[in-house]
Order: structure tokens, then C-alpha cells, then sequence
């Protein structure tokens, strides 16, 4: 099952071109489990080959990715909070609570979102507390472009240059995954110390 999944994914990169990138890398921001390491890595080694456009694979997977995390958005902000204020408390989510978590995304949204987009695991839901908190639209898109952006352009990077070798792959893809993470710990670190010297 999962052998045909993956397969299904590398004839849509191979036989849809960019707009297949795009609709995989939308399905990859919503909570459908579509590895956007299997979309872009192979995107990045045609461009190799010369079949692709790299500055094309970027663009249509980060505004793929927009458009994904536009969904989880709209849905947290039209049905998720809706449904929360009025049944939460079934849910162990009070008032206070969201509330809480409606300051948090107001101070840190930005940087919450930018940096989620870069976490596996986590950059799949990040949309949904920003629309959960009625955080501002346009600066929503504009940190998840960045994020997605920055993203798209290591994966597609792999491809590009080492695409053509699995085993490099699968070697690289783990130190790929940590160095992003420590760049995001980074982020993470100079943003708290400057939020510490404004309230000093």
C-alpha cells in the first residue's frame, strides 16, 4: 500500500510538472500524509536532468504549500473556533485556556509559524492554532511563505545535486533534517533573547 502510495507520487511529480507539485505540496500542508521529501527530492533531480525548471519547482511548491496551510486556516477559523467556544469545555479546552493560547499567537505567531513550517511533524498543523487565534492573514501567509520557501529550496537543492544517488539520500536526508532543526533552535534562541533585553 504504501510502495503503491510513493509510487503515485513520483508519476504525479514525473507526468503533472509543476501543477502536480503544487496540488502534492497543498496536500502535504493539510493533515494528509504526503512526504514533501518524495515530491521535491525527485523534482530537484529532474531539473538535473534538465526535464525541470528549479526556480518553477520552487515557486509552485511554496505556493502549493500556501495554499494548504490556507485550508487548515480557514477550517480552524470557521469551524474549529466556532466548535471550540461552544463545546470546549467537553474538550478540556476553557475559555481561559483559548484565550491563553490567543495572547500567545498575538506576541509570537509570527515566529511560531515560521518556524513550525520547518519542523516534521509539527509543519503540517501549525495553521490550525494560527486560525484557532484569528491570527492576522497577511502576516500568516507571509511566515509561511518563508518557512515553505526555505524548505522547498533544501529539498529541491538535495534533488538537484545528489538526486541521482538513493543511498546519498538516505545518508544525507537525517544530517539535512537536524541541520534544519538546529537552524530553527538557533531562530528560536535569538528570538527569545531579544524579546528578554526588550522587557529588560
Amino acid at each position: 500500500m504504501l510502495h503503491e502510495f510513493i509510487d503515485w507520487i513520483l508519476v504525479t511529480v514525473n507526468g503533472w510538472g509543476y501543477p502536480g507539485i503544487f496540488v502534492l505540496m497543498a496536500l502535504e500542508s493539510t493533515v494528509l500524509p504526503v512526504p514533501s521529501e518524495l515530491v521535491l527530492i525527485p523534482a530537484g533531480y529532474l531539473a538535473y536532468q534538465g526535464k525541470m525548471n528549479v526556480l518553477a519547482i520552487w515557486l509552485a511548491s511554496t505556493l502549493g504549500s500556501l495554499a494548504g496551510a490556507g485550508v487548515n486556516y480557514a477550517f480552524a477559523l470557521w469551524v474549529g473556533r466556532p466548535f471550540l467556544e461552544r463545546y470546549g469545555r467537553w474538550f478540556f479546552v476553557r475559555p481561559a485556556l483559548l484565550h491563553k493560547t490567543d495572547l500567545f499567537f498575538e506576541r509570537h505567531g509570527a515566529i511560531s509559524t515560521f518556524t513550525g513550517r520547518l519542523i516534521p511533524g509539527i509543519r503540517h498543523l501549525i495553521s490550525l492554532p494560527a486560525g484557532l487565534t484569528r491570527m492576522n492573514l497577511l502576516t500568516f501567509s507571509t511566515y509561511t511563505l518563508l518557512g515553505a520557501g526555505l524548505w522547498s529550496a533544501v529539498l529541491t537543492a538535495m534533488g538537484y545535486f545528489i538526486g541521482g544517488n538513493e543511498r546519498l539520500i538516505q545518508d544525507n536526508l537525517p544530517l539535512v533534517t537536524v541541520g534544519v532543526l538546529l537552524f530553527v533552535a538557533l531562530i528560536l534562541a535569538i528570538y527569545v533573547f531579544r524579546q528578554k533585553r526588550r522587557q529588560a
